[in-house]
């Protein structure tokens, strides 16, 4: 029939294992990530972050061995549990670590010691020495060496953190340096505990906002499909209201200025008026050339709005589409958890205490040891992508089941754990790879990112603006690799074919129908955009009315700020999957169209909204006779089929 349809889609027919050698070598990869966590603990890293260590490479609360060259090292720390950083607030920016001598105590000191009577007094009664391990508690005030050996006084009051071991200042205005964004904000303490404080007191009030804006999304999902003919509509009419009002404005106002203009005779007045037709006229060109997008994609709309139907009919058979997003997040944060907790892991790792300039002891990695970060950071990337790349598989899994199921009633108990079932039995390496292809796009974008904020002083204009395009260029990228990886998915979980074929195909078959793809990502998307905002809106308003009523005694613009951005997020999560049903149903479309035309022993799978939409194309291109232009190229496959 078909050149490109060398190979039949046969929906569902017979699952493989697809991409085996990718599946090996992600496995592998994860070894490797697993290899890099037993190794730093192995290496001691966990008994130094979770401990701590003082300057002179002494773990604390256990007994240590001697380093060679090194001064009070291989102490017995039994009973000093707590690190206590002499001079807490000298923070080092650039490397992001504190510089000052760390020494291990028994207590933190709970109070503010503002002396070297103090400091002495609180070592006698506390038996918490603050002053380095050398000086005795009675020379405290007596040795000449105390102004170096002790802490720079005063001494804030400290608390230890929790599982960490470590006297933190109670203060946080310690670390005002630290948080140089943030200094002229809270330059007054007062101003940051007043919003803190708000942020407490409607604490009850922000989670029950958060909550709405979920309940909100979830009811937008099934709403969407009722109201998606409105939201064209209303999408429509802004456009040519926008653009037919600045056009008129801009023809207004050169009108004007040339009856004024004729008046007076200067070149600046001249200048200006020619600019004002150039805007004009560029401007009605503009309007112009929309207009005739427009009355093209009118059908191609229609489309749209049947396929956001559909999709609206798919959440309501498979209700479980609605938590999808709720487990992919809980496995992202369970991932980023230990990617974090090893990264503080490789941070204190090395078997070797190297002395500093200062003498001091730094724990390095030494040898091909450094690159575990390098792997560590490219594990972060490739696996996040696996698991949203999971995520679409199985979307994708459970709405071919539903589409190429013609009797709606025999549909697996539940698609989307039959879904899941396939992607782990057979499709996780095609899974694998197309994360993989992401990451390789996405890894040189982040250094290009990383370079281009390094050269942020440097005033070399050309270098950064290259910088820039290429930054641009690859993020273009990354987002069609998404889309076409998005179809690919789909392909395999219709054919179940490796993740090149299925792309090629699904390529295919999106190239037959660019204009309607066009349509859809277009006005899909905005709608979709709408909906964000609509979400955004109403939980924003609810917020201002309960939050009204405390005004008098809390700020509530930190309130009202998070949970704006909360509700954002949360539209964003659900909306994308409904973004994915409606991409996903439109291959399926697609393939349909192409390959079956109602009559007898090819009768279509599609809903009976779209089966409508089909006929009303029909019914146009007949009118039209065959001269249909781009909608008749586009649906030829089916034009046999007209005899009802």
């Amino acid at each position: 029939s078909h050149k490109s349809s060398k190979r039949e889609w046969k929906p569902l027919e017979d699952h493989s294992c697809t991409d085996v050698p990718w599946l090996l070598l992600f496995i592998l990869f994860c070894i490797g990530m697993g290899f890099i966590c037993g190794f730093s603990i192995a290496t001691g890293a966990a008994a130094r972050l979770l401990s701590g260590y003082d300057s002179y490479g002494n773990i604390c609360g256990q007994k240590n061995v001697k380093v060679e060259g090194i001064v009070n090292s291989g102490l017995d720390l039994t009973q000093k549990k707590y690190v206590f950083f002499l001079d807490p607030c000298n923070i080092d920016l650039v490397h992001q670590r504190i510089k000052s001598i760390a020494l291990c105590v028994s207590a933190c000191p709970r109070k503010e010691l503002k002396t070297l009577a103090d400091i002495q007094k609180f070592a006698e009664t506390n038996g918490s020495t603050l002053c380095s391990y050398e000086l005795q508690p009675s020379e405290y005030t007596t040795d000449p060496r105390a102004a170096k050996l002790c802490p720079k006084y005063p001494v804030p009051e400290s608390a230890p953190i929790p599982f960490f071991h470590r006297c933190a200042p109670v203060n946080i205005s310690c670390y005002a340096k630290f948080a140089e964004a943030l200094i002229t904000f809270v330059s007054d303490s007062s101003v940051l505990h007043r919003l803190i404080s708000g942020v407490m007191t409607s604490k009850e009030i922000i989670m029950g906002l958060c909550l709405l804006s979920l309940v909100l999304s979830m009811s937008l999902m099934v709403i969407i499909r009722y109201i998606s003919r409105v939201l064209v509509w209303i999408l429509t009419i802004l456009v040519i209201v926008g653009s037919l009002g600045g056009t008129g404005v801009l023809w207004w106002l050169y009108a004007k200025q040339r009856i004024s203009a004729s008046a007076v005779e200067t070149q600046i007045a001249k200048d200006n008026l020619q600019a004002l037709l150039i805007y004009a006229i560029s401007a009605t060109v503009f309007t112009v050339i929309l207009f005739l997008i427009m009355l093209i994609m009118r059908k191609r709309v229609a489309l749209t709005i049947a396929l956001f139907h559909v999709a609206g009919k798919v959440f309501i058979h498979l209700p479980l589409l609605v938590f999808q997003p709720f487990w992919t997040f809980f496995v992202l944060i369970l991932f980023w958890t230990y990617w974090i907790t090893v990264l503080l892991f490789l941070g204190t790792t090395g078997k070797h205490p190297v002395p500093n300039e200062e003498g001091f002891v730094e724990f390095r990695m030494v040898g091909p040891l450094k690159y575990m970060w390098w792997y560590h950071i490219v594990g972060l990337i490739w696996i996040s992508e696996f698991i949203l790349a999971c995520q679409q598989m199985t979307v994708a899994g459970a709405v071919v089941t539903y589409y190429f199921t013609r009797e709606k009633r025999n549909l697996p108990f539940t698609p989307i754990l039959a879904s899941v079932n396939r992607l782990v039995c057979y499709h996780l390496g095609t899974v694998a790879k197309g994360s993989f292809i992401i990451t390789l796009v996405k890894i040189p974008r982040m250094i290009l990112m990383y370079i281009h904020t390094q050269l942020k002083g440097k005033e070399n204009a050309c270098a950064r603006c290259m910088l820039k395009a290429c930054i641009c260029c690859l993020w273009c990228l990354e987002k069609c690799l998404t889309y076409l990886n998005q179809n690919a998915y789909t392909a395999t979980a219709i054919n179940s074919t490796n993740f090149c074929t299925s792309a090629k195909d699904a390529f295919v078959i999106l190239v037959e129908n660019a204009l309607r793809v066009a349509a859809i990502n277009t006005v899909g998307d905005f709608m979709l955009f709408l909906g964000k905002v609509l979400i955004v809106c109403s939980t924003g308003l609810a917020g201002i009315m309960l939050l009204n009523y405390q005004r008098d005694y809390t700020i509530w613009v930190l309130p009202l700020i998070i949970v704006c951005l909360f509700a954002f997020l949360v539209a964003h999560c659900f909306l994308s999957i409904y973004e994915m049903v409606v991409d996903v149903l439109f291959l399926c479309f697609a393939i349909d169209t192409k390959y079956n035309d109602g009559s007898p022993g090819r009768e279509f799978y599609m809903d009976k909204v779209l089966m409508e939409f089909v006929e009303n194309s029909r019914k146009s291109m007949k009118e039209a006779g065959r001269g249909g232009g781009a909608e008749g190229r586009e649906l030829k496959p089916m034009v046999g089929a007209d005899e009802e």
